[in-house]
């Protein structure tokens, strides 16, 4: 079983203990009153030659790479990375394999002004109701654990609900099945799911193949200017970066260093 198939695996059981302790219903209630929407879209560039976009990421630890920054404080990087110029917010909430909450994403979210992405292994409709109720502005699909079926769901569920997604994908088939679904917003993920292995020639390889009205984000193992300015080179102008603005010694220098 493949990393991926684990926290799959425990996120169904997950999500079926938090649906006894919080039903469906009430979820619904509460995501369908929220008013405060912030729009991450209208942040990231949408055309070549764009400025430097960058979701900066909050994540305490990975399965690959085990703790990064436990005792990180979620307001305070949230105030850090918005200081350092950064387009929006990701933030884990998961908590077996990336040891994240979902008090974190609504503390970062208080302390800026920045849409907030929920970053997490959405395999439920419910997800998406516990995202906007929890006040994300926008969530993650991953192509590889959805039906193309589920994926077109989940995106128009999302529409309803006000909810911008970024729709990660792997290869040229993902980014195909992406597309036929509607996504507006595609990233393409450096890191392969089932090893965790990261090479930033994944984006170089895929990123023709985006259609020229999608937005592309390029995810993971981004670590410092050369590797943007490379990839934009090819034309993407929005990144998601995470590990290395969580392990540097200033976070919001680091960022302004990256964005240039």
């Amino acid at each position: 079983m493949d990393i991926l198939e684990k926290i799959v695996g425990h996120k169904k059981r997950e999500v079926a203990e938090a649906e006894k302790k919080t039903p469906l219903v009430k979820l619904r209630r509460l995501a369908e009153q929220r008013k405060d929407r912030r729009s991450l879209m209208k942040r990231l560039g949408c055309v070549k030659g764009c400025p430097v976009s960058v979701v900066a990421e909050i994540k305490r630890a990975s399965p690959s790479k085990g703790p990064i920054c436990p005792d990180l404080d979620p307001a305070a990087y949230a105030r850090a990375y918005e200081k350092g110029g950064a387009a929006a917010l990701s933030v884990l909430t998961d908590k077996r394999f990336f040891s994240g909450s979902n008090d974190d994403l609504v503390k970062a979210r208080e302390a800026v002004s920045l849409p907030v992405l929920r970053k997490d292994f959405v395999i439920s409709t419910y997800q998406i109701y516990e995202a906007a109720a929890m006040g994300a502005d926008a969530l993650l699909l991953i192509v590889r654990i959805l039906s193309p079926g589920r994926l077109e769901r989940y995106l128009d569920t999302s529409s309803r609900l006000g909810l911008d997604v970024l729709v990660e994908t792997h290869s040229a088939e993902e980014i195909e099945i992406a597309t036929a679904a509607g996504a507006r917003i595609i990233g393409i993920n450096n890191r392969d799911l089932t090893t965790f292995d990261t090479r930033i020639e994944t984006t170089l390889d895929l990123s023709a193949g985006l259609d020229g009205d999608r937005i592309a984000v390029a995810e993971s193992g981004i670590r410092s200017r050369a590797d943007i300015e490379t990839l934009y080179r090819a034309g993407i102008c929005n990144f998601l970066v995470g590990e290395s603005l969580v392990r540097a010694k200033d976070p919001t220098l680091f960022l302004k260093n990256l964005i240039g």
